[in-house]
């Protein structure tokens, strides 16, 4: 059994003296509060460290607890209500009166000082994960903070640039251990802290769920009878698919898995039973799992929504200079784990309703200068990762399965997708064969709307110097992106414009009314939608939700879906709107703004199953690389799927003007893919 305790017990040693301390006196604060008898405008300071103190004290009762015999001898329904209590004020009926609540903090506190002290109070709301962990150095540290900031209110009048110094301290003073410490809870073999639960818990008693200490909703308890009442042999052989899946990846990319010696995990509260079954299979592979912290279904999505810019309270160049510099060592004390990693494998979920955030003018946001800053970061770290992970020796995989939220038809949605999941890879390819046969001699294809649907948009094809030998499109089956099918390639930017218009998109969990993207050579020059009725809120959305910190971004890819069968699937079940991307994308033609699809790996060959080479492989932003690397990349990949039903035509169009269509009012229409069309004639029928 993996022992928190004992993994962390130099770093709890250093911090014990002065924690067991700060917990006497944080212990007398909250005495001194609750004595207080003068009324005057402090109160409303006070309220909230009394709230906080209680937290600590509470979740310090609970660190000393925590453990195997805690969780095995309380009763499930005692579980429950502690899970329930340590977020109930998330819980969106409640989170209207929560400190960790911006507009209600800007309420209390008033703008600034509110926006601080939200940030503040939710620094607490960590220790539910750090006393389940045992990380008594990490409480310690936070204590220490706490206690400065009470000391300072109660002799000063408060000062936000003052309290925003303290307040901020651990994430601007964050050390090169702290960060390698992180990096080896999240790469190492040794932390096993998640890997323990699904390998040595009961799963057919869901109460293992709360041992994470995340917030364990009535959805993920269901989620976990499931799998645990699901037949073993189709765990099995989902299991194998997906190793293969994993494996081929490999293959086809021509990249040596042999070398490497572990592989990440990344799945979801409550299939805890497939997981399980996986770590074996992949360890027959020789690769150790490397778990993810599981995710579970959010107390509330707007929680995490109203505090995703909180960096804007210290994120300035010293700071991101010096997070830069000391990552640069903590990567380096972790290079064994780098090299050993071979990538990883996402088993995601979908079903839940799309959220549709509320935009509050007391949101955090980050300035025009730090927008900068951060994209200089996010382009730092991605050179970092790839200096010591590079993606010519890492691979991925993903797969997705419905939650119990997508309704009552459940587990025969389950069973719906898990056929489409299984579905052959080589039958697939051999009509995508016929497909990419055909878009190869085009020098642009025309892709075309229908009904109301404003689509009308020419896509340059890059020029192939040898086409016996190099094709434009990527053939692909099941192995990186469950399910199959689609072809995909990186357009040519000079000459791709037009408009991309969508009635209704559902990207990253976010709904988008008549989403509008206009471009011209290869780059988006306008955008829209109507979620709102203001021109000017539609903008601000989509710019925070897919440009940001971008003003525009290029195409990075277009693609055509050919999994006809779970576009039924998803119209005979009315889930379109709650399909993950990875599945969206094989359900018609699709564009992602962002990076091409070979990004960081353009100057690997990679080939076809028919032997001929890909080699649109990068586009003239992508080429930027080999002069300015920051210049090259924008971190964004978002893909955009039309539905077959909205298309009139994609039509493939050769330099001496001869068309040939590949689709024809929502069906495929070139000799050899007819049976891509025979899901939607059923479905039609």
């Amino acid at each position: 059994m993996f022992d928190a305790r004992e993994y962390f017990r130099n770093e709890n040693d250093a911090a014990m003296k002065s924690y067991e301390k700060s917990l006497v006196d944080i212990g007398k604060v909250l005495e001194k509060i609750k004595s207080r008898r003068k009324k005057d405008s402090k109160d409303k300071y006070y309220r909230l460290l009394a709230k906080i103190a209680r937290i600590i004290i509470g979740y310090a009762k609970f660190e000393k607890k925590a453990g195997e015999s805690y969780f095995a001898g309380t009763k499930p329904d005692m579980l429950a209500k502690t899970s329930r209590k340590n977020y109930e004020e998330l819980l969106p009926e409640n989170y209207s009166r929560s400190y960790a609540n911006p507009q209600y903090a800007v309420k209390v506190f008033g703008d600034g000082l509110g926006q601080l002290l939200s940030y503040f109070y939710i620094r607490y709301r960590q220790y539910i994960t750090y006393s389940a962990q045992h990380k008594i150095f990490e409480m310690e540290r936070y204590n220490r903070v706490f206690l400065e900031v009470y000391a300072y209110i109660a002799k000063n009048k408060p000062d936000y640039e003052t309290l925003r110094r303290m307040i901020t301290a651990p994430a601007r003073e964050e050390t090169v251990e702290d960060m390698a410490r992180e990096l080896k809870e999240q790469m190492g073999k040794r932390f096993r802290f998640y890997a323990d639960i699904v390998e040595c818990a009961n799963l057919d008693d869901p109460c293992y769920l709360y041992r994470y200490g995340s917030y364990i909703s009535d959805e993920d308890v269901r989620i976990s009878r499931f799998f645990s009442s699901y037949p073993e042999e189709k765990i099995m052989t989902l299991s194998r698919l997906m190793v293969q899946a994993y494996l081929d990846g490999f293959k086809l990319a021509g990249k040596d898995v042999s070398k490497k010696r572990t592989v990440k995990i990344v799945f979801n509260a409550g299939q805890e039973r497939l997981v399980r079954q996986l770590i074996k299979d992949l360890r027959g592979q020789g690769l150790d799992s490397i778990l993810e912290p599981p995710s579970s279904t959010p107390a509330n999505r707007q929680y995490a929504y109203d505090h995703r810019f909180d960096r804007a309270l210290y994120m300035d160049s010293e700071w991101v200079d010096a997070f830069i510099e000391k990552n640069k060592k903590a990567f380096s004390l972790c290079a064994s784990d780098f090299s050993a990693f071979s990538g990883v494998i996402v088993i995601e979920k979908f079903g839940e309703p799309p959220f549709k955030p509320e935009v509050k003018p007391e949101n955090l946001v980050l300035s025009a200068e730090q927008q900068k800053l951060r994209q200089r970061m996010q382009g730092q770290m991605l050179m970092l990762q790839e200096q010591h992970s590079p993606r010519a020796e890492t691979s991925f995989s993903i797969i997705a399965f419905p939650a119990p939220q997508i309704g009552e038809d459940f587990e025969r949605i389950f069973e719906d997708v898990l056929e489409i999941n299984m579905l052959e890879s080589s039958r697939y390819q051999r009509m995508q064969q016929k497909i990419i046969e055909a878009l190869d001699r085009a020098e642009y294809v025309h892709v075309k709307g229908k009904g109301t649907n404003r689509t009308d948009i020419k896509v340059k094809m890059q020029r192939l110097a040898d086409p016996a030998k190099q094709t434009n499109f990527a053939n692909c089956g099941a192995d990186i992106n469950i399910p199959v099918g689609e072809v995909f390639t990186s357009p040519q930017l000079e000459g791709t414009s037009g408009v991309l218009h969508v009635e209704e998109a559902f990207l990253s969990g976010l709904r988008y009314a008549d989403l509008e993207m206009t471009f011209k050579d290869g780059y988006v020059t306008g955008y829209t939608c109507r979620n709102f009725e203001s021109e000017e809120e539609n903008m601000k959305f989509m710019k925070e939700n897919l440009f940001d910190p971008h003003d525009t971004l290029p195409v990075g890819e277009f693609a055509i879906g050919t999994n006809t069968l779970a576009y039924v699937v998803a119209r005979k079940y009315k889930i379109t709107h709650l399909l993950p991307v990875l599945i969206i994308e094989k359900m018609g033609p699709h564009f992602a703004i962002g990076d091409t699809c070979f990004s960081h790996e353009e100057d690997r060959a990679v080939f076809n199953p028919d032997g001929r080479e890909i080699a649109a492989r990068e586009n003239e932003r992508s080429a930027l690389r080999k002069q300015d690397f920051q210049k090259a990349y924008t971190n964004k990949h978002t893909d955009i799927t039309l539905p077959y039903d909205s298309l009139d035509f994609i039509t493939a169009v050769s330099a001496d003007g001869t068309k040939v269509d590949v689709i024809r009012s929502g069906r495929f229409v070139i000799p050899g893919t007819e049976e891509l069309n025979k899901p939607l004639d059923r479905y039609k029928e």
